[in-house]
């Protein structure tokens, strides 16, 4: 059988643009499964919500436990928001990826924000040092396995394009095999990055603000479209609009809108096909 990891880079090399959405359980990821999807990437806030907890503040233990039973759940590959990985330095980018591959992980994510609100940006050398050690990780790796790099200014209020996109051509250099620079906002500059790259370009789709189809965004060079935290958030925002008419109004006229149990539990049994 071919491996999830060589599995997860034909789809980049393939012609066309494809999605590849964000689950934050075993359940969510099972339905996406059915539903079609080839690949699944994690969602690190929709993993912390899921456990009561703020994004960032997930331990590491839990990350890979969490990233296992997405693995677990499904045949697809899945890539993995491992955020800025287990630390600040090379080495902990490098450890980063090979525990990540050690639980089956087709691919995964590394990011350049520090954590740190007063100093968000690792300094350019040290966030492409990371990156390369975690390229070279992975060229040590038994199988195939997808890496890609995120550059965060325009999420952390560095709307900067030009370091935005040497951070990108840096990473690219270093060995990244997709590139990724969340909170772009319009056509014109995700066409920008995505000529000044090349190798597949990941874009979000769900932040606040415009979004597009998939033919706009394959017409703009993208890759890859993934949703973030978006389904996590639509799934709980649901559910505190319930929670909010049942505790202000003492009505349940959600239930109107809830998906028939029949439905939901198909996904489950093998008797809903998408």
């Amino acid at each position: 059988m071919e491996h999830k990891g060589a599995a997860f880079r034909r789809l980049h090399e393939q012609p066309g643009t494809f999605i590849i959405p964000n689950p934050w359980d075993i359940g969510t990821a099972r339905i996406l499964a059915v539903m079609g999807f080839e690949a699944l990437a994690t969602t690190s806030a929709g993993m912390a919500f899921s456990l009561g907890l703020a994004e960032g503040a997930v331990p590491r233990e839990a990350t890979l436990a969490h990233c296992r039973d997405i693995v677990a759940a499904t045949p697809l590959p899945v890539s993995a928001d491992l955020e800025k990985g287990f630390g600040d330095s090379p080495e902990s980018a490098a450890e980063t990826i090979r525990a990540a591959a050690d639980i089956g992980l087709a691919g995964g994510s590394l990011e350049d924000h520090t954590g740190r609100p007063d100093d968000p940006i690792y300094d350019f050398a040290l966030a492409v040092e990371r990156i390369a050690a975690a390229a070279q990780a992975r060229n040590a790796l038994p199988h195939d396995f997808v890496l890609t790099a995120r550059c965060e200014n325009f999420l952390w209020g560095r709307r900067d394009l030009d370091d935005t996109l040497k951070r990108l051509q840096a990473y690219e250099r270093a060995g990244a095999d997709v590139l990724y620079a969340p909170g772009l906002h319009d056509l014109e500059t995700i066409r920008a990055v995505c000529s000044a790259l090349t190798k597949p370009v990941n874009i979000v789709m769900g932040l606040p603000g415009t979004t597009f189809g998939v033919a706009e965004l394959a017409d703009a060079g993208v890759k890859r479209i993934s949703v973030g935290s978006a389904l996590a958030r639509l799934a709980y925002g649901a559910f505190v609009d319930a929670a909010r008419e049942m505790r202000t109004q003492g009505t349940f006229r959600f239930s109107e809108k809830a998906m028939g149990f029949a439905e939901l539990q198909g996904f489950f049994t093998g008797n809903t096909k998408g």
